[in-house]
């Protein structure tokens, strides 16, 4: 029997071939010092599945309380894919991951709970994101920039100081108060990227708080082509474009060149100054990615098939 503190939370997390980092993930999820009521899983693609399977149980661990939903590529969408799986929960707190991201320890539940019990007026606390060992300086730097030492609260009242970032959150690792978000209305259901910000300014907007929680930690790092940073950006920029009720009006680009300034200056003071033009060609990449991302409707379909990502959201 639980105490009267104590918050059951399950944990949705949407899948699309997963492997053994996976598996990983799911094994130190179930050594949290929070305990998980239920792993709710989305899957892409059910003819997978058996071969899910198959590597589970070469890998040796999937825990019994994992309930698995699957979904057609043509049907995933970031939104109402991890909508459907917190209405399927019946936890007070249902935390969003992405099978790619690891706890770096065993409290990350556990502070990502007392973050939405120290602050009653939250509607959602998102965790800090490490590099993984091995990554380069400048993903390193990157995670940084945007995933600092200290914790934050952000409300409406940031919004002048922080701009754009007032509203900044990840599903990377982030933990809902689910009957908050049921109140909100949750996620926008038809979305290229962006559900996590777009339903953060929704909360912002309607008096209630977003928490960056600095002691609750994931690795979760990327290595992205020149091309693939710049189909990222163009999603970025198109979820931006769909929604200028959220995004027009606040700084955006300007914390781009800030990162750009700052990272140039961390890898010469580290004698890394050969990585200087990787990086310009990596910024400049996502700048022109963002560009035509915000600009989407001037361009012709063909030229959108090659810019996304996300290929099933313009099929749809």
């Amino acid at each position: 029997m639980r105490n009267r503190n104590e918050k059951k939370v399950d944990i949705i997390i949407p899948v699309c071939r997963p492997g053994r980092r996976f598996f990983e993930l799911l094994r130190r999820l179930s050594a949290q010092t929070q305990p998980v009521n239920r792993f709710l899983v989305i899957n892409t693609g059910e003819e997978e599945w058996p071969r899910i399977l198959e590597e589970a149980n070469a890998y040796g661990f999937l825990p019994d309380n994992l309930a698995v939903w699957h979904v057609t590529r043509e049907n995933f969408d970031h939104g109402a894919t991890r909508h459907f799986g917190i209405e399927q929960s019946d936890a007070e707190i249902c935390v969003c991951m992405t099978q790619d991201a690891l706890p770096a320890d065993n409290r990350l539940l556990e502070k990502l709970v007392q973050a939405l019990l120290k602050n009653p007026t939250a509607a959602v606390a998102y965790a800090r994101q490490l590099a993984d060992p091995g990554s380069g300086p400048i993903e390193r730097y990157t995670r940084r920039f945007n995933y600092p030492a200290e914790s934050l609260v952000k409300t409406k009242a940031d919004l002048d100081r922080l701009g754009i970032k007032t509203y900044f959150c990840s599903d990377v690792c982030a933990a809902y108060r689910r009957e908050t978000y049921l109140v909100l209305g949750g996620f926008i259901r038809r979305t290229i990227f962006n559900e996590d910000m777009i339903f953060a300014a929704k909360a912002i907007g309607a008096g209630y708080a977003v928490c960056y929680a600095a002691d609750a930690r994931v690795f979760h790092s990327h290595t992205y082509t020149i091309r693939e940073q710049l189909r990222r950006n163009f999603d970025l920029g198109v979820s931006q474009a769909d929604h200028p009720e959220v995004f027009l009006g606040l700084r955006s680009e300007g914390e781009g060149l800030r990162l750009v300034r700052q990272t140039a200056v961390y890898l010469k003071k580290r004698g890394e100054a050969k990585q200087i033009p990787g990086l310009f060609l990596q910024s400049g990449a996502k700048y022109v990615g963002y560009r035509l991302g915000k600009s989407y409707r001037r361009l012709p379909a063909f030229l959108i098939r090659h810019l996304t990502l996300n290929a099933n959201y313009w099929r749809r």
